[in-house]
Parts: C-alpha cells; structure tokens; sequence
C-alpha cells in the first residue's frame, strides 16, 4: 500500500475526513475544522495589525469576469463551470428518460454565469477595479474561499473543493514586494511556532500546455512564485501550503487597477492552503489533536 493511500484512509478510519466516493472530495470532522479555525486565528494573530479590509465571496464567480481572467489559456484543465437545466417540458420528460436507462442525461444542460472560484483573490480584482483609484499608500484586503480545481487525485492535500485564505497587497512594486517578503518570514515563523518543518522554494503553477512551459519558466526565472513546502504525502516531493506570489502589473492591467495619476498598481497576494495546513498538522503530530505537543497545542488554542 502506497503512502498517500495510506495516510488517506488512515485520516478516513479516524472520521477527520469522510469518504464521499469522489477523489478529491470529501466531508471533514469537527475536530478537523476545529484544527483550520484555530490556524485561522493564528493567521489573524500575524495579520491582523495589518488593517486589511476582510472580504468574503462565495465559492463561486462571476462568469464574464473569469473570462476576462485569462484562466482558460492558463489552465484549462483545472477550471470548473457550473450549467444548469434550461430546457421546457419535453425536454425533461427525455431527461428523465435518459436517466432511467443509465445514458448521459448532461448532455443538454447549460453554461450558467457562474463558474466556481479556482482562487480565492479571482472575484477582488473587478470589485476594487469597480471602487476607483488605489491609494497611493496601497490597498490590503483579506480574503477566504472555497476554490475549485479539477484534479482528481488519492492524495488528501490535493483536493478538488478546498479553502483558501488569502491577502491580497496592491500598491508600488516595492510596497507589494516588501509585502510578500514579509509573509514569507511570518509564513516560516508561523509554521515553526505549530512544529511543522518547513522549506520556502521557487515555483511555478501549472500552466496547461506547450505555450504553457514557457511561462512557466518565465515565472520561475523572475522568481514570482515561492511556495512554503511541507512533508504531508511524501518528504521526498514536499506539499506546497502557503504560496507567495508577485503578479507584476499584470493584473492592474487587465483590471485597469491604476493610481490617481493613471499609473498602473502592482499586485501580490499571499495564500494558505487551509486544509493542506490542518493535514500537515495530523500528519506530523498525530490523528488526536490532544496527544500534540503541548507547545503546538498552546499556540493553536492558548
């Protein structure tokens, strides 16, 4: 039996997640949500002087505003539209039909204008976008979301519905690069302070394709990605659980995010992968959260 399995139904005989028959989706324990909303906490504990202005959207967005995204060149492969029945009558008597001799009754619904938020800070961008000029001190907001990433996988840190939580820094490239550079400390500091070893590395995300790899290289040379990698699965090919990334004005452009003299913003944003983190937690320190050490436990719930 494969490690991941393993620690898989390991977290599945405990009652921490619940099988729902589907990889990659799954229902979660008390005692897991409990672990994410007491890290939370500690987030806020690092952050919350900060003065970020929380917003909360829902795990799903606006259509039109993810086709202007650009995330279908990136990723297709990850995105996930949510359609719907549209059809009159008849057309649901044949649906039913279809459904009753086991042939594929999807075929006739539609795209609705939603699609599920594959990252958490996706819906700010038209939003502020919509509010004016960014202040010439810079604009913070915190943010948390379900996100949605079609990868079908047996490893518990690689879910299909997962939160994120997130800041999201605009402002002068040096005001947004200073910004992820001290999320970068605070991450290892924080990370420490709940006994979770910890290496920082560069990165780059998945981008789907030929074309793909060269932007892929491109992030990676300019070193616009970082990711704070924990053994959960396998400590030969650690998990990525919090991710430091500088956009370079490439969303202030596309959203038109501009100064009161036109320049254009800069963008970085800092994201927890929430689950990711609580599994990091069961699966250095244990399935029983009362058996941790007693320092974690003291930083998690005082």
């Amino acid at each position: 039996m494969d490690m991941q399995s393993s620690f898989l139904d390991r977290l599945f005989d405990s009652g921490l997640l619940i099988d729902t028959g589907v990889d990659g989706l799954y229902g979660r324990s008390g005692q897991f949500e409990d672990v994410i909303a007491a890290f939370e906490r500690l987030i806020d504990t690092f952050g919350g002087a900060d003065g970020a202005e929380a917003i909360r959207f829902p795990p799903g967005m606006n259509r039109a505003f993810f086709e202007t995204s650009g995330y279908m060149k990136s990723f297709p492969q990850l995105a996930g539209t949510v359609h719907s029945f549209c059809g009159n009558e008849l057309d649901h008597m044949s649906l039913l039909k279809c459904m009753e001799v086991g042939n594929d009754w999807t075929k006739d619904q539609q795209a609705t204008d939603i699609v599920l938020t594959p990252a958490a800070c996706y819906p700010l961008y038209p939003t502020v976008a919509k509010r004016g000029a960014i202040s010439e001190n810079g604009a913070l907001y915190d943010l948390q979301s379900y996100c949605f990433r079609h990868e079908p996988s047996k490893d518990p840190a690689r879910q299909q519905l997962f939160r994120m939580r997130e800041y999201v820094c605009m402002g002068s490239e040096k005001h947004v690069t200073d910004f992820r550079q001290s999320w970068m400390d605070r991450g290892v500091e924080m990370m420490k302070a709940v006994g979770l070893d910890v290496t920082i590395d560069v990165a780059n995300d998945p981008f789907f394709g030929r074309a793909g790899k060269m932007l892929a290289n491109n992030q990676r040379d300019q070193n616009l990605k970082f990711e704070l990698l924990i053994p959960i699965t396998s400590v030969a090919k650690p998990t990525a659980c919090m991710s430091f990334n500088y956009h370079q004005d490439a969303f202030g452009t596309k959203w038109g995010l501009n100064f009161a003299d036109g320049s254009v913003a800069h963008t970085a944003c800092v994201g927890f992968g929430l689950e990711r983190i609580a599994l990091a937690l069961f699966h250095t320190h244990g399935l029983d959260v009362k058996e941790w050490p007693e320092s974690v436990r003291k930083t998690l719930w005082g």
